[in-house]
C-alpha cells in the first residue's frame, strides 16, 4: 500500500467527541469520592477512572500503575483541551450523582457495566 506523504495529519481537535460517564459508589467524603467508567464516542471505554478529593476540591485521577516506585497513568488525554473536557464530563456526572441521592442510584460495579455504560453524556 502506497502512502501519500503530502497529506496533512487529521486535526483531532475538530472531531466531535461524545463522552459518556457512569459513576459508581459516589460519596461526599474520603480520599476516593467515586469510581467512574468513561465511554468515548461509543468506541473506546476507560475503566478505573476515579474522582478524588484534593487540596482544591475534587479532581479526576486516571487509571495508573506503579513503575519503579512512581505512579504512571496508563491512559490519558493528549491535549489540554481534551483533558479539560474529559475532567469536566466526569466531575459533572459525579455532581449529578450526588444530587440524585442514594435511593435513585444503581449499585452496579464498574466490572458489571456493559459497553453502553449509560451515565452522563457531554
Amino acid at each position: 500500500m502506497r502512502q501519500n506523504n503530502d497529506r496533512q495529519p487529521p486535526n483531532y481537535e475538530q472531531l466531535p467527541m461524545q463522552i459518556h460517564v457512569k459513576i459508581y459508589r459516589p460519596s461526599a467524603k474520603g480520599p476516593i469520592l467515586a469510581d467512574a467508567s468513561v465511554n468515548l464516542n461509543g468506541c473506546f471505554a476507560v475503566r478505573g477512572v476515579q474522582v478524588r478529593e484534593g487540596k482544591n476540591g475534587p479532581f479526576v485521577s486516571m487509571p495508573s500503575r506503579q513503575v519503579r516506585g512512581e505512579y504512571r497513568d496508563i491512559c490519558f488525554p493528549c491535549t489540554p483541551e481534551f483533558k479539560q473536557a474529559f475532567d469536566r464530563a466526569v466531575l459533572d456526572a459525579y455532581r449529578m450523582e450526588l444530587e440524585q441521592g442514594p435511593s435513585q442510584r444503581q449499585n452496579e460495579s464498574p466490572e458489571q457495566a456493559g459497553p453502553e455504560m449509560g451515565g452522563m453524556s457531554m
